[in-house]
């Protein structure tokens, strides 16, 4: 008797569009001016990147605009060195989360231009963009965050946003 089959793979494809809304549609738009601009929650003031059309605590719709600065600290980070399907990206790399100045929310991105032994909670970054002519609708006009030299931000002044 044969051993009952318990698992096969099948490749599966799924064509899909997204629609982005108007708050994110904007954003892109934006990105693709090289320009990185958030919006303004009325009630709290928090400021979300990429925004939202409305504010995640009070549901109301975000209409100030504010445009943020391309450097920021980097609150938490990963160093992925695991193969996976679909990867783009020599191994390892850094993906992070960083709190441009002036915003609320931290925007995931890259962290380069350094030694992964390098990075570290409350690093100063910049951004590295692309040049203008290979800029899209999308936040891959930035190649990634390098370090600015400053000294590391304490871990107290961005703990909130981790």
């Amino acid at each position: 008797m044969s051993e009952p089959v318990s698992g096969f793979k099948v490749p599966v494809r799924l064509n899909y569009t997204i629609r982005s809304g108007e708050a994110a549609g904007r954003f892109l738009r934006q990105i693709k001016e090289g320009r990185i601009v958030g919006r303004r929650c009325a009630d709290t003031g928090r400021v979300y990147v990429p925004p939202r059309g409305p504010s995640p605590v009070t549901g109301k719709r975000m209409v100030e605009e504010v445009e943020l600065p391309d450097v920021g600290t980097v609150t938490t980070f990963c160093v992925v060195n695991v193969p996976f399907e679909g990867q783009s990206l020599e191994l390892p790399y850094v993906g992070a989360a960083i709190l441009l100045d002036g915003a609320d929310i931290p925007l995931f991105h890259l962290v380069g231009g350094c030694d992964i032994a390098e990075v570290t909670r409350g690093m100063r970054v910049k951004a590295v963009w692309k040049p203008k002519e290979e800029w899209g609708y999308t936040t891959e006009n930035i190649y990634y965050f390098k370090p600015t030299g400053e000294p590391d931000v304490p871990a107290a002044e961005f703990e909130e946003y981790v």
